[in-house]
């Protein structure tokens, strides 16, 4: 009877491995639950082989914040495509009315480690700027199209998902449900961006 031989991984196959794991344990534990030793048991791989294939757990806990907040924003683009009209209520929607607790714990905790990690701190600046742009898309379509009327989508971007995050930051904290408030965020983005009442309420 043969034995069947072990396939020998590349390189960048087991770098990107690890990196699925990662990716994996952050978005079910938060980033406080990457240590070396934990990222190899997910990957199934020895602790050496983490520190051999990674620059360091830094790097490490970048890129699994990079990979967990760039799903959610790619999953809430799709979500918001096919409806034009709708796209700042389904935002909203997507973001505290589901359940995204998972993500949030991650946003909140790159911020707090963000000061004594650099390579997370820049992934956090990346991965706020996509979002920054994204929002501020939807504002400028909305005052071409005369729904909004606002000479600075970027800056009304910025505030919305300030306060998208701190509401549900908030709730997290606190062991509440985020969704009552989109109907109040939806009416607060109202003023910001000058548009009728019921504009992204109605949505």
């Amino acid at each position: 009877m043969s034995t069947p031989q072990r396939t020998r991984k590349t390189p960048a196959a087991r770098a990107a491995e690890i990196r699925t794991a990662a990716a994996d344990l952050a978005r079910e534990q938060g980033l406080a639950a990457l240590t070396l030793r934990a990222v190899a048991e997910r990957a199934g791989v020895a602790s050496g082989l983490v520190a051999h294939y990674t620059e360091s757990m830094d790097d490490v806990v970048a890129e699994a914040f990079a990979d967990v907040v760039g799903a959610e924003l790619a999953d809430v683009r799709t979500i918001v495509a096919d409806a034009p009209e709708r796209r700042l209520a389904l935002l909203f929607d997507a973001i505290l009315g589901g359940d995204r607790r998972d993500v949030t714990l991650v946003w909140v905790e790159a911020w707090a480690q963000a000061r004594r990690n650099p390579a997370l701190s820049g992934a956090i600046d990346e991965q706020m700027a996509a979002w920054q742009v994204f929002v501020a898309e939807i504002i400028s379509d909305g005052s071409r199209g005369g729904v909004f009327a606002t000479e600075d989508p970027d800056a009304v971007a910025a505030q919305l998902l300030a306060m998208m995050d701190g509401l549900a930051a908030h709730a997290m904290a606190r062991g509440a449900d985020p969704a009552p408030f989109v109907a109040r965020l939806a009416r607060a983005s109202e003023v910001l961006l000058g548009a009728e009442p019921g504009t992204v309420t109605a949505g």
